[in-house]
């Protein structure tokens, strides 16, 4: 995949990328093999690979949720920035925040947006469990995204109180997800979320399964969540 076939594939689903986003996307591509030798931020560096696995698979969700009336997202564990670097490319009105535990990788993340002249970000080095527990980011988000981070029984732990009640948690999985989705239920429920819907695709070049569950945040979630970091991993909501 390359910038000309993402720009059709995100068209066909409505999403319509100008020269000066996919110029972004060149740039983001560049810097990511540039600082991927200085640090370890992917496994993936062959251009085509990062087109789809990580570019094209970050603007997925916004391909079964409308993101147009959503005006904060947050990225909770975005690692390389994926999704949130791509899908603010995409959606520029996006507030978008990236959270991580890792300071390197927000430094590498700051550089991009610096370079690709995105605004409206925030960068928080923080665990997901304590910044879960401030008011400045609880209860807070339209939108949260986490992919590639937790089983669910800990993602909703994670993830859930940044949502504002009535906004959507889109989680990002790979294959095979009926036994975690089973093993979450409880956690999700607890933490006043409802799973929506679950939407399964292939990536049209490699035909790996992807899957976005869709949650709603019906109500606040209960105070004592989430718990100090690293109790939802070792003690989950089962």
């Amino acid at each position: 995949m390359d910038a000309v076939t993402l720009r059709q594939l995100t068209a066909e689903k409505g999403i319509e990328l100008s020269e000066e986003q996919l110029q972004q996307f060149e740039k983001y591509y560049e810097l990511l093999v540039e600082w991927n030798e200085k640090m370890n931020l992917t496994g993936i560096t062959e251009k085509q690979q990062v087109y789809e696995k990580h570019f094209y698979d970050s603007i997925t969700p916004a391909f079964y949720y409308t993101f147009t009336g959503a005006e904060s997202l947050i990225d909770v564990g975005s690692g390389a920035g994926f999704p949130g670097i791509p899908l603010k490319i995409c959606f520029p009105s996006l507030k978008l925040t990236i959270l991580d535990s890792l300071n390197k990788r927000l430094v590498f993340l700051q550089e991009v947006a610096r370079q690709l002249g995105l605004v409206d970000i925030s960068f928080v080095h923080s665990r997901a469990e304590d910044a879960g527990k401030d008011k400045k980011y609880r209860d807070r988000f339209d939108l949260v995204t986490a992919r590639a981070v937790a089983r669910m029984s800990v993602l909703a732990e994670l993830c859930l109180p940044f949502v504002k009640p009535g906004g959507a948690f889109l989680v990002m999985k790979g294959a095979d997800i009926e036994a975690e989705l089973n093993e979450g239920k409880k956690a999700i429920k607890v933490l006043g979320g409802k799973t929506e819907r679950v939407e399964t695709f292939e990536l049209p070049e490699e035909k790996a399964e992807r899957n976005i569950i869709i949650i709603r945040k019906q109500q606040k979630t209960p105070s004592v969540y989430p718990r100090k970091a690293g109790t939802p991993a070792k003690k989950p909501i089962v």
